[in-house]
């Protein structure tokens, strides 16, 4: 069954890979030749904008270090990590590779940044080595401050939890983080903080 939806997927992708440039051709042959301004308009449109410059502030290596609360979402200990970040191409994204220890242990990781024009919130997608595949949207940018909240699943007879997460940007090569959670929204609790500097 699995095999099966695969093999749909791939056999979906490569008609639609195929089926562009036909279609291409065929608007080619009756529609006008793009007029030179229409061309410039075409290239402006597609150019990050102000929100995605704000994401260029973590483009280089940083390393980090910081501390968790014992909890529902592991032990107490310290943490450290090493990240490196650049630009994807067309600069509408940002890719982060890094590693991470802690309680649990070594975690290497690989998160996209980026804007949703549609839902005018940051977002992010990550993987892990721990099996982990997430995508958070709704975050913001507000002066030197980033910002996610979202609702996760405590596997306990359907309870949720509120999860924050904030970092501040202190200067160009320092930020700090803090994660807190709560059941209500309205009282917070923290469960890690620490502070990320630039080093390339």
């Amino acid at each position: 069954m699995h095999r099966f939806k695969i093999v749909c997927i791939c056999s979906l992708a490569l008609f639609g890979g195929l089926y562009a440039p036909a279609a291409a051709v065929a608007q080619n042959e009756t529609a006008p030749a793009a007029q030179p301004s229409d061309r410039a308009a075409a290239a402006q449109q597609s150019k990050p904008g102000p929100e995605l410059e704000k994401l260029n502030y973590y483009v280089g290596t940083w390393k980090g270090e910081g501390e968790t609360e014992g909890g529902p979402f592991g032990p107490a200990g310290k943490l450290s990590s090493s990240i490196s970040c650049e630009k994807f191409a067309g600069g509408f994204q940002v890719v982060c590779r890094g590693e991470e220890r802690g309680p649990t242990g070594k975690r290497t990781f690989l998160n996209i940044l980026a804007y949703d024009e549609k839902a005018k919130a940051y977002t992010e997608y990550g993987i892990s080595s721990f099996g982990e595949s997430e995508y958070t949207t709704g975050g913001s940018i507000v002066g030197n401050k980033r910002t996610f909240v979202k609702d996760l699943d405590t596997g306990v007879q359907g309870k949720r939890i509120k999860l924050r997460y904030t970092e501040v940007q202190v200067s160009p090569t320092l930020y700090t983080y803090k994660a807190e959670a709560s059941k209500d929204g309205q009282e917070w609790t923290l469960i890690a903080e620490g502070k990320i500097t630039k080093v390339g």
